[in-house]
């Protein structure tokens, strides 16, 4: 996709600090890095999101982010990796190509995780059991998606009608 910053790069159109690549896959310093050694890594193919993605694809995208993250982790000396994903707008992605942050994280620092910036909700059993019963039953539907040519505007207003949350 030529307007896609990162697909730029793996062109080599736009340089990056690479510190990892290989068939399917390259890591490369975040210019905006969470802690020394932030590296983001993205499959060379465009793929918006990690749903949009074949299983196959996904699966050696986490190839390359295990590799990553030993390499960040012993080149950083720290104690620790957060590993994060976001998908969509809603959840922060700011480029609309897959990547991974994989962020060394070190002992005197915080907060902690995801845990320590998102507040909690309390959530009472019986709604539990209701957002569990719609995820399994959204299993089979959600993991053949990429392949359904059904349009968006029909799939929101199908998961609007099972399940719906206020915050």
């Amino acid at each position: 996709m030529q307007d896609c910053l990162f697909c730029q790069i793996v062109a080599g159109k736009i340089q990056a600090k690479k510190v990892y690549e290989d068939d399917h896959s390259i890591g490369f310093l975040d210019i905006n890095p969470r802690n020394p050694g932030h590296t983001l890594v993205i499959p060379k193919k465009h793929f918006e999101t990690i749903l949009d993605m074949p299983e196959k694809e996904a699966g050696k995208l986490f190839e390359s982010v295990q590799k990553v993250a030993a390499m960040v982790k012993t080149g950083t000396n720290s104690q620790g990796i957060s590993i994060g994903q976001s998908n969509g707008q809603a959840a922060g992605q700011v480029v609309r190509h897959v990547h991974v942050h994989v962020i060394p994280r070190f002992a005197n620092e915080g907060p902690v995780g995801l845990e320590g910036i998102l507040p909690s909700k309390k959530i009472d059993d019986l709604s539990m059991d209701k957002i569990a019963a719609s995820i399994k039953s959204a299993s089979a539907h959600a993991h053949h998606a990429h392949k359904e040519e059904e349009p968006k505007s029909e799939k929101k207003s199908k998961k609007s009608e099972d399940i719906s949350f206020e915050f």
